[in-house]
């Protein structure tokens, strides 16, 4: 009954574990994180991040990305790299939390080539917080692809890696950024049938990872108490119990939730044959910024004709 996922993770030693967007996907991969650490692996963390990192000073070993340690300066209302490295050197050692500028494929490519480089990992996880990165592009809505894209063409184009693998957890919290999880729930079927999926399982409140993973996103809410992360309170809510519409953050106030126990499910995946299932990856690989990402995946979009029409779960 061991799930596959695991299996690959056992033949890791150093693992790079990167967010794909927005700079609290990385929270997501906290149990992650806590749970390889235990096992004696080396683990690095990355993020593409939203902050500004011009208004940061730290090192910046190529232009598109900043080391950040817990004593990096940088705009401090919203800077959640910064707040996870000096969370993490209040439980474990003081280390850097990578921070991928929001940027085009090519520097995005650029950041991940220099990170696998100096780190030599022989595992990458690329963890998503919520479900969009298995739109493909043929979906009537592709919920907020940019960053998960430029992520997922780096982690795919990146060399010297032995292990590649996309895990995702927030089950139904894109919804509120248009994208339709029956096609989610297609998407992964056709995972299946080719060998690319490698399990599901879920957080629970009873484990030492997940309360290590509340502890950390709170340490975060404390010090960006204006910018809560929606996808993680949701996961939290749902792990504690809560269901349909309820809200823990001030952030999603007037909109309708559906607060349910898939949230807190992690559905992981070879990462190459999600990249290999996209439709569009060859139109952002020449994308130097995020405006220029962002017109890419659009105009994609806007010329299919015959785009899978939204349909509602038969439950």
């Amino acid at each position: 009954m061991k799930l596959p996922v695991f299996n690959e993770l056992e033949k890791a030693e150093t693992v790079l574990l990167a967010g794909a967007g927005g700079g609290f996907d990385i929270y997501s991969g906290i149990p992650l994180y806590c749970w390889l650490k235990s096992q004696g692996k080396k683990v690095h963390l990355a993020s593409l991040t939203f902050t500004d990192l011009t208004a940061c000073k730290g090192e910046r070993p190529v232009p598109s990305l900043l080391k950040v340690m817990p004593d990096t300066w940088g705009p401090l209302l919203y800077f959640p790299e910064l707040y996870l490295a000096q969370w993490m050197a209040t439980r474990y050692e003081p280390a850097p939390v990578y921070a991928i500028e929001r940027a085009g494929a090519r520097p995005v490519a650029a950041a991940y080539q220099w990170l696998v480089e100096e780190l030599k990992p022989d595992t990458l996880i690329l963890i998503d917080g919520g479900t969009d990165s298995l739109m493909r592009g043929d979906e009537i809505g592709l919920g907020t692809p940019e960053e998960d894209m430029a992520s997922l063409y780096a982690a795919h184009t990146v060399k010297d890696v032995a292990r590649k693998l996309l895990i995702c957890i927030g089950f139904g919290v894109d919804t509120f950024h248009g994208v339709c999880h029956a096609h989610f729930l297609e998407n992964v079927a056709a995972l299946i049938a080719e060998g690319g999926y490698l399990g599901t399982w879920s957080l629970m409140r009873e484990m030492e990872e997940f309360q290590l993973y509340r502890e950390a996103c709170g340490y975060a809410q404390s010090r960006m108490s204006h910018h809560p992360s929606i996808v993680n309170t949701s996961i939290l809510t749902a792990t504690e119990g809560w269901y349909g519409d309820r809200h823990s953050t001030k952030r999603t106030h007037g909109s309708e939730l559906f607060i349910n126990p898939l949230m807190p499910l992690y559905w992981s995946f070879q990462l190459e044959h999600v990249a290999r299932r996209n439709l569009y990856m060859d139109r952002i690989a020449e994308t130097s910024t995020w405006q220029e990402l962002s017109i890419a995946i659009g105009m994609f979009h806007a010329r299919q004709t015959k785009l899978r029409p939204w349909t509602d779960l038969p439950v």
